[in-house]
């Protein structure tokens, strides 16, 4: 892709803070860049191409997900939809271990929402639900529910969060190419109010320390994809500070889907190192930035694999959850709760 390709956006329009005023694709020409908020339809299907859109579909990876991070457990949701299968998984880590659950679906059923404002995408399949009922607008209050059945060796999961968009982070909402492919991301960090109950045991969120941290992916992924991830936060006297902070191949040049959190913030991050202290699954982890602004280790406590081996494609994929202690821009974070993950796929 040439650079000027990359660069023909519209800068009113990326820079723009009305949410209603900003499309990923406009008049057929994609948009690259960071925006200052979510792009009020976020399809990159809008894209004019010589390969029909049915077909590109096929190639697109979407995903909705929230990490919540509370002082006593873990847990994380997804609903993703690769079209020609569509899935969703859940997990629940607390002192008793890790409950996880999850379905397969047909493909396209899931139908994500490109206009998140308002939007309620739900997944409903044989004793699992979960779904998302997204406000009008951005700044108002959304919710999470679930209710999962228990199976023979899993407990139940049920949720009922509230999320707080008044007083969410500064989203990290990109746009990028990716070599042989191209990605649209939004992350937000919401104060989460509620309760979520795994078996008998139920904990209670409360929106002046926990929170839930939105993971948005519309994504044409080349065929051998590679990456590190990794994501936390928490609430400071003076508000939101955390990290979200990626390493993998990337068009030279482009943004990146990192950032910082820090109090009404978001500010641009890139050049993520991520290096391990041993071969020790469970080992430490330090992810710092270049310009010294990020600089945390990670210290696992759990970890969960996937991995498929076929002819033509393969996952090896792990999740870790943990605590992260360092400095976020000069600001001290100690055991702020998050995650880390690695992806190494042929898809």
């Amino acid at each position: 892709m040439k650079q000027q390709d990359l660069n023909a956006h519209n800068d009113l329009q990326i820079q723009s803070n009305h949410q209603e005023n900003v499309l990923l694709v406009i008049d057929g020409v994609r948009q690259y860049g960071r925006f200052k908020v979510r792009p009020h339809d976020a399809d990159p299907l809008d894209e004019s191409s010589k390969i029909p859109r049915a077909l590109r579909r096929f190639r697109l990876k979407e995903w909705v997900g929230f990490t919540l991070f509370h002082p006593e457990i873990s847990s994380s949701m997804i609903l993703q939809e690769a079209h020609y299968l569509a899935s969703s998984e859940i997990y629940v880590r607390d002192k008793q271990g890790m409950v996880e659950h999850s379905r397969n679906v047909r493909g396209g059923s899931l139908n994500l929402p490109h206009v998140l404002f308002p939007s309620k995408p739900f997944i409903d399949a044989k004793g699992y639900r979960i779904a998302y009922d997204w406000a009008e607008k951005p700044e108002g209050i959304h919710r999470i529910r679930v209710s999962v059945d228990a199976s023979p060796n899993q407990e139940a999961i049920k949720m009922d969060l509230e999320l707080d968009g008044s007083t969410a982070s500064g989203p990290l909402s990109v746009s990028s190419p990716l070599p042989g492919g191209s990605m649209y991301t939004h992350k937000v960090a919401y104060p989460a109010s509620g309760t979520v109950t795994v078996g008998d045991r139920t904990y209670i969120f409360d929106p002046t320390r926990d929170l839930a941290v939105l993971d948005e992916h519309r994504t044409a992924l080349p065929y051998r994809t590679t990456w590190l991830w990794g994501t936390f936060a928490g609430i400071t006297p003076d508000g939101i500070a955390g990290a979200n902070f990626a390493q993998r191949p990337i068009v030279p040049g482009t943004d990146e889907e990192s950032c910082l959190w820090t109090p009404g913030e978001c500010e641009a991050l890139s050049d993520i190192t991520f290096v391990q202290e041993s071969s020790d699954p469970l080992a430490k982890w330090r992810m710092t930035s270049a310009d010294g602004r990020l600089d945390v280790t990670f210290t696992p406590e759990d970890r969960k694999d996937v991995k498929h081996q076929l002819v033509l494609a393969s996952i090896d994929y792990w999740q870790m959850v943990g605590t992260y202690s360092g400095t976020v821009a000069g600001i001290e974070v100690n055991n702020m709760r998050g995650v880390c993950e690695s992806m190494k796929a042929r898809l």
